[in-house]
């Protein structure tokens, strides 16, 4: 039983990055109907520039992830702008295949910058496990579980009482209404891709304290494209629930599983899960089913 709570706790910290995560999938997809294969490589890059501002420049850890998250901010408003935004009125494809383009360039710009390396983080949260019963938690752990369930709430009530919140759900409803009423889809669209990148940055902020940073962090962002799918892609209730399932399902597959086939399940665990669900809900868990009138 013990055993089985040390990986529960595990599996829904991993969880719930993957739910900030996917919700940068499914902020776009709504927005646009495009997918960003690039979310990954937003995730390496902000976990690279959280760890050279702390562990090079020296600066304290609230002050540093602010400014990343800043980065992040810049960074995503930058690349709808120059890359993305000529892309509006296009076929779709055009821009999936355009994400497709960005996450090879992030990439080799990361590999140029940092190298290939693991690099680690130096202990940020302190080293003294905390004690729950008969569960032993690791304060990055906890600390991460905290930040999660913080910016869930932030972004949840942000999304329904802000203005900027209503006007993203109106253009992801319908964008010609959308521009009807006044609003600036083009705005809407950059503050999209903005938000995308803060919640990968502070995805691969915390995922980089728990294992380490090095190039093959931005594989998360393929890993959690079947989290954004089996939630169902156009909803962010769904995400944030997909997130924490594939976690917790991943850890008790490398925990139980591994040991009896001798292979470890983990990192095949989300699209084995998301392959059985399509099979019966097409548009994942909580997506909207799509009616075409001919």
């Amino acid at each position: 039983m013990d055993f089985f709570l040390q990986i529960l706790v595990s599996g829904f910290v991993v969880g719930g990055i993957y739910s900030l995560v996917a919700l940068g999938f499914v902020l776009i997809y709504k927005s646009s109907d495009a997918i960003n294969f690039a979310q990954g490589e937003f995730l390496l890059i902000g976990a690279y520039v959280s760890l050279t501002l702390i562990a090079t420049y020296h600066i304290p850890l609230i002050p540093a992830l602010l400014l990343t998250l800043i980065f992040s901010a810049i960074l995503g408003f930058v690349i709808e702008r120059l890359v993305l935004r000529p892309f509006i009125g296009e076929p779709v494809i055009s821009m999936i295949m355009a994400t497709i383009g960005l996450s090879s360039l992030l990439a080799g710009i990361v590999h140029i910058i940092w190298g290939t390396q693991t690099r680690v983080f130096p202990p940020l949260f302190g080293a003294d496990s905390v004690s729950l019963g008969p569960v032993v938690i690791s304060p990055i752990y906890l600390w991460s579980l905290f930040v999660i369930f913080l910016l869930l709430i932030v972004f949840s009530l942000f999304f329904k009482y802000s203005k900027m919140g209503v006007a993203m759900r109106a253009t992801a409803d319908d964008q010609q209404a959308a521009l009807s009423m006044g609003i600036s889809v083009k705005r809407v669209f950059a503050v999209t891709w903005a938000i995308a990148a803060i919640v990968a940055a502070v995805g691969g902020f915390l995922l980089g304290n728990i294992n380490g940073v090095n190039a093959s962090l931005s594989v998360i962002g393929l890993k959690v494209l079947p989290v954004a799918l089996l939630g169902g892609l156009d909803s962010i209730p769904g995400a944030i629930i997909a997130g924490f399932l594939i976690g917790v399902l991943e850890s008790l597959a490398s925990g139980y599983l591994a040991p009896l086939v001798g292979v470890n399940l983990k990192e095949v665990v989300p699209f084995i899960i998301l392959v059985l669900v399509l099979m019966f809900k097409p548009y994942g868990l909580f997506g909207k089913k799509e009616i075409e009138r001919v």
